[in-house]
């Protein structure tokens, strides 16, 4: 066994969660960590660049600060080494621009070694103790071997397509990941369907509701009862992605927490409170000149065929879920707001003996993010939303997560993990009464 391809983490998948580990860990020195993705480089969401998009999460939700505010890697660092700390403190907002967000991984990427793009993991197994890890070069097809003692999985999610769509045969229909590189061909056509109502959905209806000036139709259908706001505004609500929470949604039964994360879709599946005010009083301006728009926004519509007619426009079949009765609709393009799922890679079957997992297949994953049988050795990064809630896919909380992460791996504490900061309680038991988990009482 080669001492040089030899590491204590191997972490798979180079998205915003796993730069932050990258981050964190840089300073320690008894981890060594590399971390691996098939990509060329990183770019994050490009397909929904939009100039003046901005992130739901605060500044401080960068890579680091929320575990180490003093850290090289930290959004202000990059702010001043980029002579922008000023401009940005005079702007006095704390909602960054996607793109500057993006800009701000590239530079922490720019400074992290151990992160190799252009490097795919084609296999994983189990021996002697160790994970050995093979690595195809994309650009060369070489493959190497890696090991090492624990495993980090932040492949992330991949676009939600409905089972019933078959890209291959509807080429004109895409999911909002494929937008702007899609936005010239889009525009060509006469009519224009967008499907869900999320905030994706929401910036591009934005973005192509101009263009229904000129004659274009642009619809606008969602399954949800309204085009909800995301209940971010609220600093009680704030609290439901504090640790005491995700205390008490992983002791929780796995049925209700399916149940609460349903009830909950407007705390991490809205719309931007400001956005949503945009579209309505832009359409409000539209309608004083002409009051029939080329505009249709329905809800309560569940889409559940998509077919092409002879002339090749896409028949849209919906359920109106209230109503129980069906809704037809017909456009040239349409635009799929579906969010995104975890996929398990691949590699996963060859230690496929090592994952535990819940009865119906998902991982089971413990409160310190490990989904091995012996909880301590296969970490994931925005795999567990069915076991620690909607804090999920929270970039705020991507740094408690790795800090909780790094003093599993260490066996110490390396950062300091806040175990209390929501003034409400979430269960029966009384403050002094409230413990924490066990896997944190034995760091």
């Amino acid at each position: 066994m080669s001492n040089t391809n030899r590491y204590s983490i191997i972490g798979v998948g180079i998205g915003p969660f796993n730069i932050g580990l990258a981050a964190l860990l840089a300073p320690v020195d008894d981890i060594s960590a590399i971390f691996f993705d098939q990509a060329d480089g990183f770019d994050w969401h490009p397909g929904l660049m939009f100039d003046d998009a901005t992130l739901q999460v605060p500044f401080m939700a960068d890579l680091v600060t929320m575990a180490d505010p003093t850290s090289k890697y930290s959004f202000l660092n990059f702010m001043k080494e980029s002579g922008r700390i000023y401009p940005f403190y005079i702007r006095e907002n704390f909602f960054l621009f996607r793109k500057e967000y993006n800009a701000y991984c590239k530079w922490a990427l720019s400074q992290l070694s151990s992160c190799k793009f252009s490097h795919k993991v084609v296999s994983i197994k189990y021996d002697n103790n160790v994970y050995e890890v093979g690595v195809m070069n994309t650009k060369t097809s070489e493959v190497s071997v890696y090991y090492a003692e624990k495993l980090v999985l932040g492949t992330g999610t991949t676009p939600h397509i409905p089972k019933f769509i078959d890209k291959n045969t509807l080429p004109k229909v895409i999911h909002t990941s494929e937008y702007l590189y899609r936005k010239s061909d889009i525009l060509k056509n006469k009519s224009v369907s967008i499907i869900g109502s999320g905030q994706s959905a929401a910036e591009i209806f934005d973005d192509i509701l101009p263009e229904t000036r000129n004659g274009l139709q642009l619809n606008w259908f969602t399954r949800s009862s309204h085009f909800f706001p995301l209940d971010n505004n609220s600093k009680l609500t704030l609290e439901l992605t504090s640790p005491e929470y995700v205390d008490y949604f992983h002791g929780l039964p796995y049925e209700k927490r399916k149940q609460l994360l349903k009830s909950q879709s407007g705390l991490y599946k809205g719309i931007n409170k400001d956005l949503i005010n945009k579209i309505f009083d832009t359409l409000y301006e539209m309608s004083v000149e002409n009051t029939s728009l080329n505009v249709e926004l329905r809800s309560n519509l569940e889409l559940n065929k998509v077919a092409i007619d002879s002339n090749g426009a896409h028949n849209l079949h919906f359920n109106q879920t209230e109503l129980q009765q069906p809704y037809h609709n017909q456009s040239d393009f349409v635009i799929l707001a579906t969010g995104y799922s975890y996929k398990e890679p691949d590699f996963l079957k060859g230690i496929e003996d090592k994952i535990d997992r819940i009865d119906n297949g998902l991982f089971n994953v413990q409160r310190n993010y490990a989904i091995d049988k012996k909880g301590d050795e296969i970490f994931v990064q925005n795999a567990e939303l069915h076991t620690h809630g909607l804090v999920t896919p929270d970039l705020g909380m991507g740094a408690y997560r790795n800090s909780y992460i790094i003093n599993q791996i260490a066996g110490r504490e390396v950062y300091k993990i806040e175990d209390r900061i929501a003034f409400q309680e979430f269960g029966v038991a009384s403050k002094k009464e409230a413990k924490l988990p066990e896997e944190a009482l034995a760091i």
